[in-house]
């Protein structure tokens, strides 16, 4: 490459037309159509940056591969498909895009709490079919005066906080990186996560996906819930025990459940959640509004075209790697 041509940056998928004309302003850019690894290495041997989408995942075969790279983006805000420890390793800092997307998860998962409350989707297919019958509204509550237990308190589980005072609900956070003043602060009252499971009416999971956080939602955790609840999980599927979901819902100790998150994405047919009326069901797209798509983008290519000057980032997934980078590279 010459010393005055702008770098290249791979998008392994296509991203916002405004996000890509800001990373045009300073590289050159090229989208990869491969959904292999070896199909995106071929296609950014050259590349001092690649932005990483759904698929497919930023492994360390991958990055070293790839041996201009200075920086790897996330298009998004989790980062359990970027090896981090790898990229660290490798002198590649990682950014991505926490809060981006915020507002649109947490509108969704009270929107699959209030489908979960109100038996939307039964009483529209009854609607459809004429059927105006006694006893179709058996089930069917009110948010208001309900306890609301949120897992993970931490971008998205404060705006969902927020909103559900709004609609009168009564708070409940367990978040052990948050301090009990700042849950406070972020609108729940600080509980253990057996308090929270017991208390709560409704139940909603804001957590990444860690090795601490897998099947945070277990059989145990499923025995230990207030009978008739509601669970939502807009976060990550492997937080969840399907197996125990499964059990928790046909025996009626979960009232209903509103999942836009598995764990196997996209999800097999045959999976027995799916046969349950009890279950409202989305495909991994609470976060994936309009807005969010322009604020996902705008954000984690800022942070590229930082990173690329020599400039800092303002979100850093690797923060003790940058001050090695001097003689890492």
């Amino acid at each position: 490459m010459a010393p005055t041509e702008k770098p290249l940056v791979v998008l392994a998928g296509p991203i916002h037309p405004d996000a890509r004309a800001l990373l045009e302003t300073e590289a050159r850019v090229t989208v990869s159509r491969h959904e292999t690894e070896d199909g995106l290495v071929n296609d950014a041997r050259e590349a001092a940056g690649i932005l990483f989408r759904i698929r497919p995942n930023c492994t360390e075969s991958l990055m070293a591969s790839c041996k201009r790279l200075k920086v790897i983006g996330r298009h998004g805000v989790g980062l359990d498909t970027v090896d981090l420890p790898a990229a660290t390793r490798l002198g590649i800092p990682v950014v991505h895009a926490p809060g981006s997307n915020s507002d649109a998860v947490a509108e969704h998962a009270i929107m699959l709490m209030l489908t979960a409350a109100k038996k939307t989707i039964a009483i529209d297919r009854m609607t459809r079919k004429g059927e105006w019958v006694e006893g179709r509204a058996k089930g069917i509550f009110e948010l208001k005066g309900k306890t609301l237990g949120i897992i993970g308190v931490g971008n998205i589980g404060r705006r969902v906080a927020h909103i559900a005072r709004g609609f009168g609900m009564h708070v409940l956070g367990f978040d052990p990186y948050v301090a009990p003043d700042e849950l406070r602060a972020r609108g729940a009252e600080p509980v253990t996560l057996d308090q929270l499971l017991a208390r709560s009416d409704v139940v909603t999971v804001h957590t990444p996906h860690t090795p601490e956080t897998h099947h945070i939602i277990s059989a145990d955790a499923v025995a230990k819930m207030k009978p008739g609840v509601v669970f939502v999980n807009t976060c990550r599927g492997k937080t969840q025990d399907e197996r125990a979901l499964f059990e928790g819902l046909a025996k009626g100790k979960i009232r209903a459940a509103g999942l836009d998150v598995w764990e196997e994405e996209p999800i097999p047919v045959d999976n027995p959640l799916l046969n349950l009326e009890n279950v409202v069901c989305t495909s991994h797209i609470a976060g994936v509004s309009e807005e969010a798509h322009r604020n996902i983008g705008l954000q984690v290519a800022g942070e590229m075209l930082r990173v690329l000057r020599g400039e800092k980032p303002k979100v850093l997934a690797n923060p003790d790697l940058w001050p090695k980078l001097g003689h890492l590279r």
